[in-house]
């Protein structure tokens, strides 16, 4: 039975399009938001500094937690305003949609890597099985059962994101039709409480740390706490609107991130507490800016981190290679500012080239002419939702 072929308790209004009871009426719109670039911006930051080894950030690496929690939300917010106004999906544009804004920057990458890793690290042997692991996907498993890719490691978060794509919709909608109308956020939340509670079960069963570390199935939750947060959004029930009301007291619980941030990357208290941490400051932090105004609004959209925001994908692509180089050589402020430097201008020779290309043309369907399901307004929304994290 599709989503809006259920019976709706009021009376049918003439002249008035039919939606979807299981999701409720809502002011919720996902417009461009320059604080959600400027959270990018902070994380690509944190990712950059943990991978040049910087002493008191050991525990940046939970920069990766804030993307997943961002993709999370930003994706399900689509999809949830797509079905409340369609009552059904469109699994085709959806997955067009997210190969021409992924795929043309990490071919590129992965181009440049084949063709210079070798006179770069004359030693390695795997520098080509790497990149075909990393462009198929499977770098998260790959990374945590067969120790592959390893120039290419910080491919593994893009699996995990990947995975997200391919599988949620279609269990999205399952949800939906499942769900009690205005409830939608339940079965979410029991997700991401399932999730999290998977993650404890193999570090309580001994598991090795990295096999934990990388895999999807194990680091799922941040994208399960975004999705949470954008049925909350949707549905906004009054408990939420009551936290919302009180979010200069709940930014308060941002400050423990810092308190994790000594934390070694292999240390059993991330995956048991601190990535639970990160996803809920995450939560906090979205959630106040959703209006805009307050102090955290104002420092996330700062000018800087909003263009370091926008161009985080290609950052993050570009700047593990770059890093492992400088890192070797120089000292860790050194490797920061020249790879974050070196990193953002190939990151802006893509985006300016390859990437915008491609989303000039990631509408086109097999017909002659775009899409047309989306009104002009709606577009900002769009281009935010569907950058890369």
């Amino acid at each position: 039975m599709r989503g809006c072929d259920r019976l709706s308790a009021s009376p049918a209004v003439p002249g008035r399009k039919e939606r979807c009871p299981v999701l409720v009426e809502s002011a919720f719109k996902l417009r461009y938001n320059p604080a959600l670039d400027g959270l990018r911006g902070i994380a690509i930051v944190l990712v950059l500094l943990s991978h040049a080894h910087a002493p008191m950030f050991d525990g940046a690496f939970f920069g990766v937690d804030l993307f997943f929690v961002l993709s999370g939300f930003l994706i399900t917010s689509l999809l949830l305003m797509e079905y409340q106004q369609h009552g059904k999906l469109d699994y085709w544009r959806f997955y067009r949609r997210r190969f021409f804004r992924l795929m043309p920057a990490l071919a590129l990458f992965l181009l440049a890597y084949c063709v210079f890793a070798p006179f770069i690290w004359p030693d390695l042997t795997d520098i080509y099985s790497d990149a075909l692991v990393s462009i198929l996907y499977l770098a998260d498993y790959g990374i945590a059962f067969f120790d592959s890719p390893d120039t290419l490691l910080h491919m593994w978060s893009l699996s995990v994101e990947e995975h997200f794509y391919l599988i949620w919709p279609p269990l999205l909608v399952l949800l939906l039709r499942k769900a009690t109308p205005g409830r939608v956020w339940a079965p979410l939340a029991a997700l991401w409480l399932l999730s999290t509670l998977w993650r404890i079960f193999w570090v309580v069963q001994g598991q090795q740390f990295y096999e934990i570390f990388f895999r999807f199935d194990t680091r799922a939750s941040g994208l399960l706490a975004g999705a949470l947060l954008a049925a909350l959004m949707m549905e906004r029930p009054q408990w939420i609107e009551r936290l919302q009301s009180l979010r200069a007291y709940t930014m308060w619980f941002v400050l423990a991130v810092p308190l994790i941030m000594e934390l070694e990357w292999d240390n059993q208290h991330a995956m048991v507490w601190g990535v639970t941490v990160v996803e809920c400051a995450a939560l906090v932090v979205l959630l106040a800016v959703q209006k805009p105004t307050g102090l955290v609004y104002e420092m996330l959209t700062a000018p800087m981190l909003i263009k370091l925001g926008q161009l985080s994908y290609g950052i993050y692509l570009w700047h593990y290679p770059v890093v492992r180089y400088l890192r070797a050589d120089y000292s860790w402020p050194v490797t920061v500012v020249a790879g974050l430097l070196i990193s953002t201008a190939l990151s802006a020779l893509s985006f300016y080239t390859v990437e915008r290309w491609a989303m000039r043309h990631r509408d086109l369907g097999a017909g002659k002419k775009p899409m047309r399901q989306h009104k002009p307004r709606q577009e900002p929304a769009l281009r935010e939702a569907t950058r890369g994290s």
